[in-house]
């Protein structure tokens, strides 16, 4: 049985993972608990329990407000970019499953980067995918790790203050959300400097 400082600890080492890579989670948890195994073996046990929770669960759907957000700012005249830390195989399977494809130029996946989030490598390569100065852009972020990421990259960054995304630091964005509809494009362009 787990003490409540364990469980405190427990809780806290999975909050630090949102926003990472799973394999850089799964190479931090292999040398945290000194396990015999590959990381590799932890990420095809996680993908595999994902595959199955996509694939059989039907009320697996997009955050409230998401896709009515980007279809926003596609009719908006916005260039959209996709950063995640998810890898790109299960990118795609979403954007599939949701039709995203037409609402986005690029997508990046930092399981295909040298450096996880909060390393800024991804937004650096999605805000230079968008041909705008990164003074023109904004990254909208549910974690700790991302946020550290986006400023680190020097975008303005929002922070979704998301029930999916527990315990996070939304101190260093720019701005923080508690719902899409704040930040329509008619509402947000009025937010970010110029």
């Amino acid at each position: 049985m787990f003490s409540d400082f364990n469980l405190q600890v427990s809780s806290s080492l999975y909050e630090s993972f949102t926003g990472q890579a799973t394999q850089a989670i799964c190479e931090r948890l292999c040398t945290l608990f000194k396990l015999d195994f590959e990381a590799s073996d932890l990420v095809n046990r996680k993908r595999k329990h994902f595959n199955l929770l996509f694939d059989e669960d039907q009320e697996f759907q997009l955050i409230e407000g998401v896709k009515d957000l980007i279809e926003d700012y596609h009719q908006s005249g916005l260039k959209l970019v996709l950063a995640s830390s998810a890898s790109m195989q299960n990118i795609n399977r979403i954007f599939i499953r949701f039709n995203l494809d037409p609402y986005f130029t690029a997508k990046f996946s930092g399981a295909d980067l040298k450096a996880s989030k909060p390393h800024p490598e991804i937004f650096i390569k999605a805000s230079g995918a968008t041909g705008f100065m990164k003074e023109h852009c904004i990254v909208i972020e549910d974690s700790t790790n991302g946020i550290k990421a986006a400023k680190s990259a020097g975008l303005f960054c929002v922070g979704f203050d998301s029930p999916h995304s527990k315990n996070q630091d939304y101190s260093q964005a720019d701005l923080t959300i508690q719902s899409f509809e704040e930040i329509q494009y008619s509402k947000i362009i009025l937010k970010i400097p110029v």
